[in-house]
């Protein structure tokens, strides 16, 4: 009983601390700034906004059911999906979104018979999707836009195409080495066994069209302020500049690629409207849906504890 009331306990403290942080987000703003923000933009591009921002968000349930593939855990894509859009949503407000949508995501897995080297396993390989589709994505900008890009990141043509082919180098030689390595790498202590090859392909495709489709959610929010593309490299570049420099993270990114697309134009609204859009609205959602699971999934939780043999 002790540890189901320590669960509750940090279920409310979740529930709590994400509302806090989303409170002083938006204290940022007037409630008239963020009326305007939002009216400001056609009603098309808002409607493909959210569209863009679903998607996403589909193809971070496919981190979670690919990687239940991977530690030998398939479990079914509803419980994946459940435990990967109410651990980010709430993630992506809480941040540090490893560690805070890890601790949701260990809630519902544990339940489901992964034990915690598993579910480490598990995020560990959703991190690394991470990574290898903003590397993806940032190299194809480098490479095809490296006037834009490059500046974003501050480098000249030549150097910008040679981290380009950098970026796209990484994730060509996971893949081979997901192809023809077996057993565990070993880097500075850790060790992480590679996925089979047509898992490692997949992590790379959904990851790449992950960050495609947070840049078309941001593309139509700037309102033909700029284009597609420019608006992809400035804020998956942007995102790949903050984790080599190790900001904390990734602050200042997104006003940073706004900043950069809009020039002396630049405004908060686009900003707010995206903050909107990708951060707040899935996070009631997400709450719902964990306050609804320990409702439902406690309940049973209790009475297996009582039905067990003393």
């Amino acid at each position: 009983m002790k540890r189901t009331h320590l669960l509750h306990a940090f279920v409310a403290c979740a529930v709590l601390v994400a509302g806090y942080l989303v409170y002083r987000a938006l204290s940022q703003y007037s409630w008239q700034d963020i009326q305007a923000s939002i009216a400001a933009i056609p009603r098309t591009n808002m409607a493909l906004a959210l569209a863009f921002a679903a998607c996403s968000y589909l193809c971070l349930t496919l981190f979670d059911f690919l990687a239940l593939r991977y530690v030998g855990k398939p479990l079914s894509y509803p419980r994946a999906a459940l435990a990967s859009f109410t651990g980010l949503s709430i993630g992506h407000n809480v941040g540090v979104a490893a560690l805070s949508s890890g601790a949701v995501r260990y809630r519902f897995y544990a339940r489901w018979g992964l034990n915690a080297e598993e579910i480490a396993k598990l995020i560990v390989f959703c991190g690394v999707t991470v990574g290898l589709g903003l590397i993806t994505l940032a190299g194809l900008c480098l490479l095809l836009l490296p006037g834009t890009a490059g500046k974003v990141a501050g480098f000249g043509t030549v150097a910008s195409i040679a981290l380009g082919l950098g970026c796209l180098a990484v994730s060509a030689g996971y893949l081979v080495l997901a192809a023809f390595v077996r057993g565990e790498l070993k880097v500075r202590g850790w060790r992480f066994a590679l996925p089979k090859p047509q898992l490692a392909a997949l992590q790379v495709c959904v990851g790449t069209i992950n960050f495609a489709f947070v840049a078309a959610c941001l593309h139509q929010l700037l309102g033909g302020a700029a284009g597609y593309m420019e608006t992809t490299a400035a804020y998956v570049v942007g995102n790949l500049t903050a984790l080599v420099s190790h900001v904390p993270g990734g602050i200042g990114v997104l006003e940073a690629a706004i900043a950069f697309l809009l020039g002396s134009s630049a405004s908060i609204g686009a900003l707010i409207a995206f903050r909107v859009v990708y951060f707040f609205i899935p996070l009631p959602l997400g709450l719902v849906l964990l306050l609804a699971s320990e409702a439902l999934l406690g309940s049973k939780d209790e009475a297996g504890l009582r039905d067990s043999p003393s």
